[in-house]
């Protein structure tokens, strides 16, 4: 018989263009799927946190609540002098003690809630109890020691985006939350069909000119490996009745079918003529090497393909056409790399005497991959999730200079595995405008780092787009008077800063509008303010309003809260009387709120990324009607 010849051998870039339009690339259909067994699976579609997490003010070390203000000057010798309150030994899960008042201190253990009045925690370590009192040798900064509630994770905060690959972190970050099912795509059910009667299964006895069948078990565990499930259905005689009944059983039910061997046009080799009669033929022969003889083709939208024969051309060629085509089905992103140089972007403090390992994430900026360090602490659950990597510092060191060059051992992803990166103040409007980029295959990084951490880092060019609401009040303009040379400003939206306090308290905050409420609480010392983090653009807007209080700062002022969401944890808990915050984070704590400020919340771009392929995403996304009625079902004037 003479032999057949490719008469189509077409490039990779043809090859791959062909087959696509082939195929239907959407993933598959969600289905719920229990905690306990959605390690590896991919979620299909966005996962929100259902509460703050933590749910109360936590402390992070066994020691004693106290009044940060209380402690300044402590020294060893100089020590200071608290009451210790009793009733309470601050155990977790025990109601906490009395409210700390001037001079008096709480007992409290790690993980307790810590009780109204106190703002930070003194390690037990730097104290003595000298009869009723505790000395204290060192001094506390507000919020020392202690988590906030919500500042890992606040109610109505996206966790995880959907296509995110659930590994253990992010398990954990969800059980964490009190989630127990989650949405996942369906596994793409992959059939499996080696042929060739030289083939017999590893572990059988050889005859003269038989060999194993590598390719089943390396196609199979490379298909589980992408998130799908494999199912062999054996080998195939080269006899045409053996192959087309195979062929026929392989038709029904799966997602994508592979066969090894049969591809080239030589006699004997009947895969790819018997699967012409199943499915259309796309492509045969490809211009590379190994896996000139590939076959794609596809039938109602489904993969079909016949790999090369020898194991090491079926493993190229699977990795480099299947396996995209498979993490589309499941919805899953490309796997990631090892280990990567980056610079710091500030100077980072670390505690001498012990190796400790910073979590960072990671963003290319002009000179290279910057790491920016996460700081959220060892009870957090989030940072751990969210991080592309980290880096070791030796016990003997106290301190990385800013501009340090570091070694970055990533945790199973890639580089700038996004395309966006977003560095600056969070809004959950943004969130849902990422989300529905997600949706349409565009992946996005966010480090929620306020206005003014946003700012630095578009100045140095370390993210795609930094998001601010930052008010210049000479120039009476919002956001531009703040955009560094060398970016310029993307038209964003409008949203609401308001007023937020417990229901039926409206009464102990009055005032003829929502400007003389807040005023009237700055200067009342009995009202206990949440504040916002000093890089907040919300910070910002609340030292303006104490300069026209003209008072000192009020109670609680030294408090620094992550969030919107955290702050509205802070006032429904009783921790707080009163914030400012978005109307969602308020609503959703069942706050009463009070439009206070409009203003502008708009993204910094660094001119050499305006146009690349995310940004333009990005840009196109802020004026489409769909995402303009999805910012207006926030609550922000699109």
């Amino acid at each position: 018989m003479k032999q057949e010849q490719f008469l189509d051998v077409a490039t990779v870039e043809a090859a791959r263009e062909r087959w696509a339009r082939a195929l239907t690339l959407a993933p598959l259909p969600a289905e719920p799927v229990a905690l306990e067994a959605a390690w590896g699976r991919t979620l299909a579609d966005d996962v929100r946190a259902p509460g703050d997490v933590p749910v109360f003010d936590r402390s992070n070390v066994d020691g004693f609540a106290v009044r940060a203000q209380d402690t300044f000057g402590a020294s060893e010798r100089s020590p200071v002098r608290l009451r210790v309150l009793t009733g309470s030994q601050g155990a977790a899960g025990e109601a906490p003690a009395a409210a700390v008042g001037n001079g008096e201190a709480a007992p409290i253990a790690t993980g307790a809630r810590l009780p109204r009045g106190a703002d930070a925690v003194v390690m037990v370590e730097e104290t003595e109890i000298e009869g009723s009192a505790v000395v204290v040798t060192r001094p506390v900064a507000p919020g020392g020691r202690l988590s906030h509630a919500g500042s890992d994770v606040g109610r109505g905060e996206t966790l995880f985006f959907a296509g995110t690959l659930l590994t253990a972190r992010e398990t954990g970050t969800l059980a964490a939350c009190g989630i127990a099912e989650v949405p996942c795509t369906r596994r793409p059910r992959v059939a499996i069909l080696s042929t060739g009667d030289e083939l017999v299964l590893p572990g059988a006895p050889l005859a003269l000119g038989q060999v194993h069948d590598a390719n089943a078990r390396l196609l199979a565990d490379a298909v589980r490996e992408l998130g799908g499930e494999p199912h062999l259905l054996g080998i195939a005689k080269d006899e045409p009745a053996h192959l087309r009944a195979l062929l026929a059983k392989a038709c029904e039910g799966y997602d994508a079918v592979l066969l090894s061997g049969g591809t080239s046009k030589g006699p004997g080799d009947l895969s790819t003529r018997l699967l012409a009669e199943v499915a259309e033929i796309v492509v045969h022969g490809v211009a590379l090497k190994p896996g000139k003889p590939l076959c794609l083709a596809a039938r109602q939208g489904r993969l079909w393909a016949v790999l090369p024969g020898f194991p090491a051309s079926a493993a190229f060629t699977f990795h480099a056409f299947v396996a995209p085509v498979l993490l589309r089905l499941a919805g899953r992103a490309a796997p990631a790399s090892a280990r990567v140089r980056a610079r710091l972007p500030r100077h980072m403090a670390s505690e001498a005497g012990r190796m400790e390992f910073m979590l960072v994430n990671l963003v290319q900026g002009r000179a290279g991959l910057v790491a920016f360090p996460l700081g959220k602490g060892s009870g957090s659950v989030t940072t751990f999730a969210r991080a592309d990597g980290f880096f070791a510092v030796p016990a003997e060191v106290e301190q990385v200079e800013a501009g340090q060059e570091v070694e970055v051992t990533l945790l199973g992803r890639a580089v700038e595995p996004s395309d966006l990166v977003i560095v600056g103040s969070h809004c959950n409007g943004l969130e849902r405008v990422l989300a529905w980029l997600a949706r349409r295959g565009v992946t996005s990084k966010t480090l929620w780092v306020g206005s003014r951490g946003g700012v630095e880092a578009a100045r140095e060019g370390a993210c795609d787009a930094a998001p601010l609401h930052l008010f210049d009040a000479p120039s009476g303009a919002w956001n531009t008077p703040f955009a560094p040379p060398g970016t310029r400003l993307l038209a964003g939206y409008g949203r609401r800063q308001g007023l937020a306090l417990r229901p039926g308290e409206e009464a102990r905050f009055p005032g003829a509008d929502t400007e003389g409420r807040l005023l009237g609480a700055l200067r009342d010392p009995r009202r206990v303010l949440a504040n916002r983090n000093l890089a907040a653009g919300t910070r910002a807007l609340l030292d303006q309003a104490l300069a026209r209080a003209e008072v000192a700062p009020p109670p609680g002022w030294g408090t620094a809260y992550r969030s919107h969401t955290a702050v509205a944890a802070a006032i429904a808990q009783g921790r707080a009387d009163y914030g400012v915050c978005l109307e969602a984070a308020a609503r959703g704590a069942g706050l009463l709120w009070f439009p206070w400020r409009e203003e502008r919340y708009d993204l910094l771009v660094p001119e050499e990324r305006w146009e690349r392929p995310g940004l333009v995403a990005l840009r196109a996304a802020l004026t489409d009607p769909g995402v303009r009625e999805l910012l207006r079902a926030e609550g922000l004037s699109a």
